[in-house]
């Protein structure tokens, strides 16, 4: 179970600074914001690629069930910061990704 709890938080981690990251560089892009917002961005970026590693499993097993777990935490990071209001659907569609994900991430293999 502590390593269920571990994958997931490090899903998470990887998640604040892969969305936070995208989204320093997309204020300063298109939100008029300073360079700094985007450089600053861009290094965030690069501490996501970092954590990712931090899982024990595969490239693929790690990266497939991350992409579950991108969509339900850009949801809450638009509710957050952009006071975006996700839909019934939205959370249906989160929910369905992050159990797809974990069948795929946490299934035993033979």
């Amino acid at each position: 179970m502590i390593s269920i709890v571990k994958t997931i938080l490090i899903f998470i981690l990887a998640g604040i600074c892969e969305i936070g990251g995208g989204y320093l560089v997309w204020l300063s892009v298109k939100g008029g914001k300073p360079l700094w917002y985007g450089l600053l961005g861009g290094g965030v970026l690069v501490l996501y690629g970092l954590v990712a590693t931090l899982q024990t499993a595969n490239f693929a097993k790690v990266y497939a069930t991350y992409g579950g777990f991108f969509i339900a935490l850009s949801l809450v990071w638009a509710f957050i910061f952009d006071k975006y209001t996700p839909t019934k659907y939205d959370i249906i569609g989160a929910l369905i990704a992050i159990l797809g994900v974990c069948i795929i991430y946490y299934s035993p293999r033979t």
